[in-house]
């Protein structure tokens, strides 16, 4: 791998979390647990995460704003829906 490699490889990782650089310290922590995970509600989210229910439903709705997760509804229970990381 070369210099150039890595380097381009360093700016892609960069430039994925600019989305949410400037956002609460609630919507990163979110963030990166849904990047360790593939998709989790938000019950599971608040459990991983620690955080009040209220203040995950916050973080997502800033995430979502900044089109950095997606969701879907669950088709095992379509009560609940399913976020994703997308950036």
């Amino acid at each position: 791998m070369s210099t150039t490699e890595v380097v381009g490889r360093e700016e892609e990782t960069v430039d994925r979390w600019e989305p949410i650089r400037e956002m609460p310290p609630s919507a990163k922590l979110v963030a990166k647990v849904l990047d360790y995970n593939e998709t989790l509600t938000q019950s599971q989210l608040a459990e991983e995460t620690l955080l009040p229910p209220r203040t995950v439903r916050y973080a997502l709705s800033r995430l979502e704003e900044a089109d950095a997760v997606d969701s879907r509804f669950s088709f095992s229970d379509a009560r609940k829906r399913l976020y994703k990381l997308s950036i």
